[in-house]
């Protein structure tokens, strides 16, 4: 068993999985990371499985001091990593050894970087999953964000991680400003006049500084309703855009509460997710209405695209000659 050290904790860092599924039916709440393509290719990257345990860091990133010799990988939004004062690049494995100190500054693009250890992080899986429920101080960390001083174990005996894996470029997504954002409408569209869901759809909301891992408050055009806006409270989904009585959109997040009473008029796809979880306050979103199956034909996209990036990192090396540096990809047939 390895460990790292938060010699600084930046603004809001977690342990987070793929979260806590199969349990809202109990009231205990999913979590989990935020954005899933940028956790799941940072544990790609290290040879982990999708779903291990990783950082989840928000805005301003942590400094931490290795406690083993390994590998991690850094995805998500840009935060300058800098490995013992020299920049690091991101998507790609990265080898470090044991008193290496892994620093960040502000977010310059996107919102969100994930940290991957070979191996992943060991802290207790509680109800099936690693990751942080600060609002209910569940799993991750002793069940909140880390902090200075916090030593994180970090499991070895299960490192499949290997130097010189790489993301083509191609396959690194940009984290812009203003975004189009696919919903399904629904499932209480029909509590909303034509006229306002088309204002819905063509109008611009920007996110408010009421914006966390829980939900995102949305400016814009004000929603009124023609049924509701209370309902009998049902499930909500990573996505769902409730409309409360004062008619302003809030978008759902990873840290959402399982039920809700208040109307929904639509869903954010999932493919769709990791784009929002890059947003912060001032950005601006635009909704565009897909049906469900488009939607989940999106979807299957999305997976395969990264079951691709998955296939050509497990057959990807850099190699260095002198001052040069060349990618290469292995096909195996």
């Amino acid at each position: 068993m390895g460990m790292i050290k938060m010699l600084k904790p930046g603004l809001f860092t977690t342990v987070q999985d793929s979260g806590r599924t199969g349990l809202q039916r109990y009231g205990i709440p999913v979590a989990g990371a935020m954005d899933d393509f940028s956790f799941r290719i940072a544990n790609i990257l290290v040879g982990n499985d999708e779903n291990t345990a990783a950082l989840e860091t928000t805005f301003m990133g942590p400094s931490i001091q290795m406690e083993f010799n390994g590998y991690i990988a850094i995805t998500g939004a840009n935060m300058e990593p800098r490995l013992n004062g020299n920049k690091v690049h991101m998507w790609r494995s990265i080898e470090v050894s044991k008193g290496d100190s892994l620093t960040f500054s502000g977010a310059s693009e996107g919102l969100r970087s994930y940290i991957a250890f070979g191996g992943g992080i060991g802290v207790p899986a509680i109800l099936g999953s690693r990751s942080t429920y600060v609002r209910g101080s569940l799993g991750g960390y002793n069940g909140r964000k880390l902090m200075e001083g916090d030593e994180v174990p970090i499991d070895l005996a299960n490192s499949k991680a290997e130097a010189g894996k790489y993301i083509s470029p191609g396959y690194i997504p940009r984290f812009n400003k203003n975004n189009v954002v696919r919903v399904v409408l629904g499932p209480q569209d029909d509590h909303f006049s034509s006229e306002m869901i088309e204002t819905f759809l063509k109008s611009e909301y920007k996110i408010t500084a009421e914006a966390d891992r829980m939900g995102y408050r949305l400016e814009g055009p004000t929603l009124t309703h023609v049924k509701g806006p209370d309902i009998i409270s049902d499930g909500i989904a990573f996505g769902s855009v409730q409309v409360p009585g004062h008619g302003s959109p809030i978008i759902m997040m990873a840290d959402r509460q399982t039920t809700g009473g208040y109307t929904k008029i639509a869903t954010v796809i999932w493919a769709d997710l990791p784009l929002l979880a890059q947003m912060g306050p001032g950005d601006a979103v635009h909704f565009q209405a897909v049906t469900i199956e488009e939607g989940q034909d999106i979807f299957a996209q999305y997976e395969e695209n990264i079951k691709n990036i998955k296939f050509r990192i497990e057959n990807s090396h850099i190699i260095q000659e002198e001052a040069k540096t060349y990618n290469v990809t292995i096909n195996k047939k």
